[in-house]
């Protein structure tokens, strides 16, 4: 009976999210939702070494797709105290314009202050400048790998049973170097059409993560998860007069729904397979972030 209730919960999230991702916009993130330290956890046991390679594909605003990969490690140094480091890239291609580029490198420090209560807190290192070109003209942020951002991240994980609960804060120290102004362009070029971010100056972000597991089978866990992302403020650019300009709408909510399935091959081999898409967006996205939906499949080796 117990199996049956939750196939059925997990039959009715997978018609839910189906009909999310034919409807809605995209989804916002700018990196640390995906941290380990912030995604819903399928065990409880801690392991000293634990290598993740991973892999995503998902569906940009103007046509663009996306896919990435990323390798991480997490380092259990004693009870108390763990790091994390993890290294992601990024490729783009839509509207006859293919890019591809490392992004970021996330270095995070975790403590558990008590078996219910963790703190994280890091720093994620642009490897990108934010501008890369075609033909030597800049390009939008939708065909940027990386924010090009220097950004302070910090958050608490706090467990109530199996509920598990994740606020956390993003918020950058530098902004990048981004140079493209959509009216240079033809009045009839695809460009044309996408946010001006010459000199983009990009708020923070602040995200709340409510997430519980269900065991389907000894080796299989289906866990839901809702993610509501808050940009602080309405971001800005300086268009061609030279003018600082207020992009509206750019500051707001975006509400994500993921769910993740953990297999455990054994002792130290895993797969989990994410899927996620948005509920609700933000009217303007214009750091390129927006996603209609996300798949992600990862490898995880515990030693």
């Amino acid at each position: 009976m117990k199996l049956q209730k939750n196939l059925f919960l997990l039959g009715t999230l997978l018609l839910g999210l189906k009909a999310t991702t034919l409807l809605a916009q995209g989804c916002s993130d700018a990196g640390f939702c995906t941290l380990n330290s912030f995604k819903p956890h399928e065990t409880t046991n801690t392991p000293q070494n634990q290598l993740k390679i991973g892999a995503f594909f998902g569906g940009a605003d103007h046509n663009i797709a996306v896919w990435g990969n990323y390798i991480e490690y997490n380092r259990q140094l004693n009870a108390s105290w763990s790091l994390d480091a993890k290294l992601t890239s990024l490729s783009q291609n839509g509207n006859g314009i293919a890019t591809f580029g490392l992004s970021d490198l996330f270095l995070n420090a975790n403590r558990i202050i008590n078996p219910k209560l963790t703190a994280t807190l890091g720093v994620k290192l642009p490897l990108q400048n934010g501008n890369a070109t075609n033909n030597n003209n800049p390009l939008p942020m939708d065909y940027q790998s990386s924010l090009g951002t220097l950004d302070l991240v910090a958050g608490l994980g706090y467990k109530i049973n199996k509920l598990q609960l994740v606020a956390a804060v993003q918020l950058p120290i530098s902004q990048n170097k981004n140079q493209f102004l959509a009216e240079v362009y033809p009045t009839n070029a695809n460009l044309r059409l996408f946010q001006s971010t010459n000199n983009f100056k990009r708020s923070g972000d602040v995200l709340l993560r409510i997430a519980y597991p269900f065991e389907l089978t000894q080796k299989l866990q289906f866990t839901a998860s809702a993610l509501p992302i808050y940009h602080l403020k309405n971001d800005q650019y300086t268009d061609l007069m030279g003018t600082s300009k207020t992009i509206s709408g750019s500051q707001g909510i975006t509400l994500n729904a993921n769910m993740y399935f953990d297999y455990k091959i054994n002792e130290k081999n895993a797969l989990q397979l994410n899927i996620g898409s948005p509920l609700k967006v933000r009217e303007a996205r214009p750091d390129g972030l927006t996603r209609s939906f996300v798949a992600n499949l990862e490898y995880k080796y515990q030693f």
